[in-house]
């Protein structure tokens, strides 16, 4: 699917149409991921539950969005972006509404598996319909807007869900969906054009799709749990080696697959294989800072929720208006450029946080996130221009799921780290009062976490900026 608006005759305006579709997508996906978390302590009380029940609510959408990244990328390639995105609306919807009608926590969670079935199909389809449908001179460009309306919806999330959740209980948080998915879905069946199947004689890799999602479930869970069970116990080992095992048998069978769930050649292309990398670090690095700022704020500082949300605001600000801008210079310059400066920025910006302490301003906090948060930023777009760029026109959708797919690890790899670090400087602590150790604990976790992003800087400067597809 390439420049499909040109092929149908249509005006060129009309891609920014398509790119609104889009971006409704993904302000309500990233909407969605940041607000929960706000609604769970009402929602645990409400249904007179426990955390450990509730928190699968947040934890079966992680799971089930990241492990189906990859399959629906690849239907999309096979029966059209379209289709799968605009099902992904219906679903999603859909899902949205049952859980708001929920009479337990437990079919709370197996509605949140729908959710996520339609929040899957929108995530890996939608970098793939803005790349065929706007010229390469205009791709960066388009992919800055969308991290635009992505950075507004974890921007909003929290704070707009706090106050719903206030004003009209837990369930309108999920009600609130509802309008926006038809919105999303009106524009996705309107203006983004037909686009078909690019592969008629290839058929779907059922068995790789499940075998990949068996394996990164149990990763993914494995790395989310560790902190919990420890991460040298039986059962992280034992279901972190499984995962591993799985995984390195989901490749072998793609090797003997004649049509494969995931084209292996894809990670020949130079570009290809280190902007996937360059993207599972960054969020790792994105990660250790949400992780990591709530509790300096609030434990260590003992700032109120509210005045650690609006001091949180600085970084997704920031995002969004940088983003655009490095999306529309990655069209004009080098995007492998921009990238390393990018990440170079974001690592400045953890250093600072690292240097944080009992006494630290306002001003500095929110400068230190600002500063994080133009670097990932000016990273983002145009990292994603050269991955997408790189790929073959018949393989977007799977490329789309790869980005996403790594997205979700690194969130979750960022989450898992962050976390082992900073609970065993706690632990081992020389003060004897927990909140006393918060900022030895931080400002290792930040140092660690600088290092990571300064070697992402030098996977964004290898990766090339020539786009070479198979």
């Amino acid at each position: 699917m390439q420049n499909n608006i040109l092929k149908t005759g249509k005006t060129s305006s009309q891609k920014w149409l398509v790119l609104l579709s889009v971006g409704i997508g993904s302000f309500m996906s990233a909407y969605v991921g940041s607000v929960i978390n706000v609604s769970l302590p009402t929602i645990t009380e409400f249904f007179n539950s426990n955390i450990a029940t509730t928190e699968w609510i947040v934890t079966i959408y992680l799971l089930a969005i990241s492990s189906l990244l990859l399959a629906f990328g690849r239907l999309g390639d096979l029966r059209g972006h379209k289709r799968v995105y605009s099902l992904g609306f219906i679903l999603f919807t859909l899902g949205s509404v049952l859980c708001g009608f929920s009479s337990s926590p437990e079919m709370m969670i197996g509605f949140r598996v729908a959710q996520a079935l339609g929040g899957a199909m929108l995530l890996s389809n939608s970098p793939a319909i803005l790349t065929g449908n706007f010229p390469p001179e205009q791709r960066g460009q388009a992919l800055g807007l969308q991290a635009t309306l992505t950075y507004l919806g974890l921007t909003v999330g929290p704070s707009l869900g706090g106050w719903v959740t206030d004003q009209f209980g837990w369930p309108a948080v999920f009600f609130m969906n509802v309008p926006i998915g038809l919105i999303g879905l009106f524009f996705c069946l309107k203006y983004i054009p037909e686009d078909h199947q690019t592969s008629n004689h290839e058929r779907f890799d059922w068995r790789g799709a499940f075998v990949f999602m068996i394996g990164l479930v149990a990763l993914l869970y494995a790395l989310n749990r560790g902190q919990v069970w420890g991460w040298l116990s039986t059962k992280t080992l034992v279901l972190s080696g499984s995962a591993i095992l799985v995984l390195a048998g989901f490749v072998f069978l793609q090797k003997k697959t004649m049509n494969p769930l995931l084209d292996l050649k894809l990670f020949r292309i130079r570009a290809f294989s280190f902007t996937t990398i360059g993207a599972l670090i960054n969020y790792v690095s994105l990660y250790f800072i949400m992780f990591l700022m709530p509790f300096y704020l609030i434990q260590g500082r003992e700032y109120s929720p509210t005045m650690a949300g609006l001091i949180l605001t600085a970084q997704p600000i920031m995002m969004a208006v940088v983003a655009p801008v490095s999306g529309s210079l990655s069209d004009r310059i080098s995007p492998r450029w921009l990238s390393t400066i990018g990440m170079v920025i974001l690592a400045v910006g953890l250093w600072q946080l690292s240097r944080l302490d009992g006494s630290s301003s306002i001003v500095s906090i929110m400068l230190a996130l600002g500063i994080a948060g133009f670097g990932t930023g000016m990273f983002i777009s145009p990292n994603n221009n050269v991955l997408l760029g790189s790929a073959p026109r018949n393989r977007q959708g799977i490329a789309s799921g790869i980005l996403a797919t790594a997205r979700s690890v690194g969130m979750v790899l960022g989450v898992g780290i962050a976390g082992a670090i900073f609970t065993t400087v706690i632990a081992r602590g020389a003060f004897a009062s927990p909140e006393m150790n918060i900022f030895p604990a931080i400002r290792l976790s930040y140092v660690f976490c600088t290092g990571i992003a300064l070697i992402g800087a030098l996977i964004s400067y290898m990766s090339g900026h020539h786009e070479k597809t198979i």
